[in-house]
């Protein structure tokens, strides 16, 4: 029996298994039913379901959630954070900014830290990082004490300036190990060294309390794995679209929050570039929420601005995902104005759509879809059978009548209005950001992204949709492609013109000397690694920054000032050559390289396959004698024109009329939009 590789992407309703074998590239695919009281069960299902032989196994891959649900539900141990004096309420204070600036009465959630256990002590660092005043070690000392006596599952270091110089944080931490040596401590100049004291602390914050669940979680099912024979590293993917060692996952868990959507925007960007498209919108509808991501020229956006609850920022960087309440679930509704609505509210996966006959009598995306033929009567291979008459009730009741539409055309409006919401989605990272969406692929994967991936990309005018192989389980796939990835980063702030290159070189140095460290700890060999370069910078008297990548050797700050003009230029469509340029921040990406498989290639043959059957389906109001195809029976090299079903067991594709459908050599289907 090959090697194989396997993927684990835990979601809120199935948990989907990848299994990829290392000779062939076959994939093939395994769901199960999530247990979110504690996810290592599903998973442990799904590898005997899927017969996995876990001694067979050579890289074992994880997008999860853990940290993500523990920050939402706040089901988190007791944890602390030791403050300068004077500076306890920083994450209480915020930016003292709201979601909603003209909703007065909504508050801005709690910090994950109550107050009564955030304490001080007495030391102070200026903003050049000299020391003031050393940590009073009696203050330590009577802090560490009093955590102890609490039970305190974790603390956060935060002092001020210490993102210029950590020696105070260094030794509070070094105090508390002693007094609570397995209590996991987290300090801001670790964490994060950047300068604003509030996104330094809230991210430092973030990392301490998810700490004792992510790290318990990943060592239990480290241990589980090896004791069914996997004898190598349990990778796990974070937010910023490379894995981490469980060892790493120690220092830097709140990593993890976001993770299973960084999975689905790797996996668009991979099969974009296969296809030979480099810039590509991934596109990811589920049953509760669509999660879209922006490729450019083969990399994916990065953002350092995001949280899991808003005013409680996490600084790492993160792959930059918009997430919408739009999904095969998402409830149609009337507003008070008398408009037709369509979620965020979702029926979830219990009950589901009113086709699910679980007992909702309210449409869905899903029941309009059954209205309109787009759908056969049964998902997943059979396991769930849907009820085209109480899709019909839901749509009639909730759309049809109140607003005097026939029914068909009544499925229509809820369809069209849900897609208006992905495509605003797709407009708010792609041309506020400076894109053009015409030059770009728009994959649509998730258990309905190819139900409405061609409408979507007909109102952005995008010339092609990829559906990939397995739509459903595309973003288990994802965390196969990735490296193991850390970034690192120190505060460099003067003016450009003014800095020589060799101190710019010096500072990069440094950087790279800790992320081949680091590397090296979890045992990449140096062959493996690759340092990637990046400046942030800004016109001088901003305070936010744009990030510039920067070449291997820093001889010549000119090339790195225009080069931060034209992605001025491009990022906010226009520049000042004319005004003083600033630096920031030198970062690194450090990159251990994974060996990846390759998926499999078929011979390509060109051919027009014969439809299995036929069905009506409505497109634009009139009704259509639609070619139905089994996506296992087609093979590369098919191509058919619309009206067309592509029907499989973990999604369905809809080719709307005159478009023009092709399988190519990796499977996947390509729709072209326009005739």
């Amino acid at each position: 029996m090959t090697n194989t590789r396997v993927a684990v992407d835990v979601g809120g309703t199935f948990t989907d298994i990848c299994i990829m074998e290392e000779e062939t590239g076959h994939i093939r695919i395994e769901k199960t039913a999530s247990t979110p009281d504690d996810p290592m069960r599903a998973i442990m299902s799904g590898i005997e379901q899927g017969r996995i032989d876990l001694s067979d196994v050579s890289m074992f891959s994880h997008g999860t959630t853990v940290a993500t649900n523990a920050l939402i539900t706040r089901n988190l141990p007791r944890a602390a954070m030791v403050c300068t004096d004077g500076f306890r309420d920083v994450v209480e204070i915020r930016r003292a900014n709201k979601e909603d600036l003209w909703d007065t009465y909504k508050d801005v959630a709690k910090p994950y830290i109550p107050r009564r256990d955030r304490l001080t002590v007495r030391e102070r660092v200026n903003a050049e990082g000299e020391v003031l005043i050393d940590l009073n070690e009696d203050d330590a000392y009577r802090v560490a004490e009093v955590l102890k006596k609490r039970g305190v599952a974790a603390v956060a270091v935060c002092f001020m300036n210490s993102y210029v110089n950590g020696t105070n944080e260094q030794r509070m931490r070094d105090i508390l190990k002693a007094v609570m040596p397995d209590v996991p401590v987290s300090i801001s100049s670790q964490i994060m060294p950047e300068i604003f004291e509030h996104e330094r602390f809230s991210t430092t914050m973030a990392n301490a309390v998810v700490s004792p669940v992510v790290v318990d979680y990943v060592s239990r099912l480290a241990d589980k794995l090896a004791d069914g024979g996997y004898e190598r590293e349990l990778l796990l993917l974070h937010t910023g679209g490379g894995v981490m060692t469980t060892r790493a996952v120690r220092d830097f868990a709140a990593r993890l929050a976001g993770s299973g959507i960084a999975a689905g925007a790797i996996a668009s960007r991979f099969i974009g570039n296969l296809c030979g498209y480099p810039n590509t919108i991934g596109f990811d509808m589920g049953g509760t929420s669509t999660d879209v991501s922006v490729s450019y020229r083969g990399e994916p956006r990065i953002t350092k601005d995001w949280y899991i609850e808003y005013g409680f920022p996490i600084r790492f960087p993160s792959i930059e995902v918009l997430t919408i309440g739009a999904g095969g679930g998402s409830l149609a509704w009337k507003d008070e104005g008398g408009s037709l609505r369509n979620g965020p509210q979702s029926a979830g996966a219990d009950p589901g759509p009113a086709c699910y006959r679980n007992g909702n009598e309210v449409a869905t995306n899903t029941d309009a879809n059954m209205v309109l033929g787009r759908l056969g009567t049964s998902l997943a291979g059979g396991k769930i059978t849907l009820d085209p008459a109480l899709a019909e009730d839901a749509v009639r009741t909730t759309v049809a009548e109140p607003f005097n539409m026939e029914l068909h055309e009544a499925a229509e409006a809820i369809v069209r209005v849900a897609n208006a919401n992905m495509a605003n989605a797709v407009r708010l990272l792609s041309i506020s950001r400076g894109y053009d969406p015409r030059d770009f692929a728009l994959c649509a994967f998730g258990g309905a992204g190819a139900l409405h991936g061609a409408a979507v990309a007909r109102e952005l005018s995008i010339p092609t949709v990829i559906v990939p192989a397995n739509p459903g389980v595309t973003s288990a796939l994802g965390c196969l492609l990735v490296d193991i990835q850390h970034d690192f980063s120190d505060s460099f702030m003067r003016a450009a013109k003014g800095t020589h290159p060799a101190e710019l070189e010096a500072a990069f140095q440094r950087i790279e000397d800790e992320a081949r460290a680091q590397l090296t700890r979890e045992g990449v060999e140096e062959k493996d690694m690759m340092l990637q370069r990046t400046v942030e910078m800004m016109y001088q008297g901003q305070w936010r920054s744009l990030e510039v990548s920067a070449p291997s050797s820093i001889t010549d700050m000119d090339d790195l000032i225009e080069a931060f003009h034209e992605e001025h230029a491009r990022e906010y469509s226009y520049s000042r050559r004319d005004a003083p340029v600033s630096l920031f921040r030198a970062a690194v990406k450090a990159i251990g390289i994974v060996p990846k498989a390759e998926p499999a290639k078929s011979k390509v043959h060109s051919y027009t396959p014969d439809p299995d059957r036929r069905r009506r389906v409505w497109f634009d109001g009139e009704v259509h004698d639609a070619s139905i195809y089994d996506r296992e029976k087609l093979t590369a090299g098919a191509t058919f024109i619309g009206p067309a079903i592509v029907e499989q067991f973990d999604s369905t594709t809809v080719v709307p009329p005159a478009m023009k459908a092709e399988v190519d050599a990796y499977m996947n289907i390509l729709i072209h939009t326009k005739a």
